[in-house]
């Protein structure tokens, strides 16, 4: 992620600014921050994810939603999830941006991996309605869980190992072989 020479904006500038861009950009506090383009393993296994996790929710009133969706998380910060889930009726009549989530999935990239796992999991938390926190990366597939707890904790499950991810906020899981099905180049013969 990259910093665009902008002056700071207000949420309202950023929106009428970003809906003439050609790229996608976060307002993190105020700051523009283009988004990098991803990599084949990254789609895959984004698309992957918000394809099981939509049959898993399927009759729920819970919905998925991936990849171009702002998510708001302050009153000047904008966030593009991978993936998430939102069950809140607010966010299910939204047209553009959400602000409800009870889960956010990032897959990780080396360009964004330190970033995903610092300052933009600390800026998720500040969402009350968030419940879990899932990193998955399509390089070492590993897949951790950062869940809230009672207490307002935040306590990591590695399901690296594990055969399915389980999504406790949602009480769904997926298959890690699902997840990470059609990231290896085909053989060739």
């Amino acid at each position: 992620m990259n910093a665009v020479l902008q002056p700071r904006m207000t949420l309202e500038a950023y929106l009428e600014w970003e809906s003439a861009q050609v790229e996608k950009h976060e307002l993190v506090q105020g700051e523009i921050f283009a988004m990098t383009g991803g990599r084949r393993a990254h789609g895959r296994v984004l698309l992957n994810l918000a394809r099981y996790l939509s049959e898993a929710l399927d009759g729920t009133p819970c919905q998925v939603f991936a990849d171009s969706m702002k998510l708001q998380v302050a009153d000047d910060t904008i966030l593009y999830p991978d993936v998430f889930v939102t069950c809140s009726p607010a966010d299910l009549a939204t047209d553009q941006i959400f602000r409800e989530p009870n889960l956010v999935i990032e897959v990780l990239s080396p360009s964004t991996q330190a970033y995903d796992r610092s300052r933009k999991f600390a800026l998720y938390r500040r969402l009350a309605s968030l419940q879990e926190y899932i990193l998955v990366d399509p390089e070492t597939r590993r897949v951790e869980a950062f869940r809230r707890t009672p207490a307002d904790q935040w306590v990591l499950h590695d399901m690296s190992e594990d055969l399915s991810m389980q999504v406790a906020s949602l009480g769904c899981a997926v298959r890690l072989a699902d997840i990470f099905a059609g990231i290896d180049p085909p053989a060739t013969v």
